[in-house]
C-alpha cells in the first residue's frame, strides 16, 4: 500500500516538474498568461511556468510561406482570370499575434485572398501580365499595413499564375498578330518614305549637274556589260543631236 502511494507521489512529482519547466527553441517565444491575464513573453531557452496559475502559448517566429488559393478575379476591362499567389510573413510581436487576433495564420490567409482580388480587380488584364512586379509591391504594402496590428510583418508577395480561358488566349493571340502586322506595315511605309526622299535628292542633284548624268550612263553600261545579254541599248542624251 505504501509502495503504491510512493510510486504515485513520485509520478505526480515528475509530471509536475515537467509541467513547470519548458524549453523554447531559438525561434520560439512563450506568451505567458497568469490567471487569464497577460503576464509576459518568455524565451528562448529554459523557462518556468507555474502549473494551474500560469498558461503558456508557443509562438513560432520563423518566416511562414503561405500559398494563397486560386482566386477568381474580374479585371477592370471585364476579363475573368484565375490568380494565385504566395506570401512570406513572420511574427514580430508575439503578444499582439496571440491577443489581438484569434488565429493569425488563418486571418492572414483570408486577408491575403480578399486583398488579392481587390487590388487586381482595379487593373486591366494587360497590367496584370506586364506589371506583375509592381502589383506584388502594392499587395505587400496593403497587407503589411493591415497586419501590423496583429504583430505580423509581410515581407514579400509573389503572384505565381494568371490563368485565362481558351477563348481569351485565342483573342490575345489574334491581337498580338494584328499588332505585329501593324508594326510591319509601319516599318515598310517608313522605309518607302525614306527611299523616296533619297531618290528625290538624287534626282535634284543630277538635274543640277548634267555631267553626273553622263557618269550615271557609263555606270549603267558597265552593269549591263556584266550581264549575259546579247543586246545592249546605248542611251544618248538628246542634246547631242542639237547644233
Amino acid at each position: 500500500m505504501y509502495s503504491q502511494i510512493t510510486v504515485f507521489l513520485v509520478t505526480l512529482g515528475v509530471l509536475t516538474l515537467m509541467s513547470i519547466f519548458k524549453i523554447l527553441r531559438e525561434y520560439e517565444r512563450g506568451v505567458i498568461f497568469m490567471l487569464g491575464r497577460f503576464y509576459k513573453v518568455k524565451g528562448p531557452g529554459l523557462i518556468i511556468v507555474i502549473p494551474f496559475i500560469q498558461q503558456m502559448v508557443r509562438v513560432d517566429l520563423r518566416t511562414v510561406v503561405m500559398d494563397v488559393p486560386t482566386q477568381d478575379v474580374i479585371s477592370r476591362d471585364n476579363v475573368s482570370v484565375k490568380v494565385n499567389a504566395v506570401i512570406y510573413f513572420r511574427v514580430l510581436d508575439s503578444q499582439k499575434a496571440i491577443i489581438n487576433v484569434e488565429n493569425y495564420l488563418e486571418a492572414t490567409s483570408q486577408l491575403a485572398q480578399t486583398t488579392l482580388r481587390s487590388v487586381l480587380g482595379q487593373h486591366e488584364l494587360d497590367e496584370m501580365l506586364a506589371s506583375r512586379e509592381q502589383l506584388n509591391i502594392d499587395i505587400q504594402d496593403i497587407l503589411d499595413k493591415q497586419t501590423d496590428g496583429w504583430g505580423i510583418k509581410v515581407s514579400n508577395v509573389e503572384i505565381k499564375h494568371v490563368d485565362l480561358d481558351e477563348s481569351m488566349i485565342r483573342a490575345i493571340a489574334k491581337q498580338a498578330e494584328a499588332e505585329r502586322e501593324r508594326r510591319a506595315k509601319i516599318i515598310h511605309a517608313e522605309g518607302e518614305l525614306q527611299a523616296s526622299e533619297k531618290l528625290l535628292k538624287a534626282a535634284q542633284r543630277l538635274a543640277e549637274q548634267p555631267e553626273a548624268i553622263q557618269l550615271r550612263y557609263l555606270g549603267t553600261l558597265t552593269d549591263i556589260a556584266g550581264d549575259k545579254s546579247s543586246t545592249i541599248v546605248f542611251p544618248l542624251p538628246i542634246d547631242i543631236f542639237k547644233k
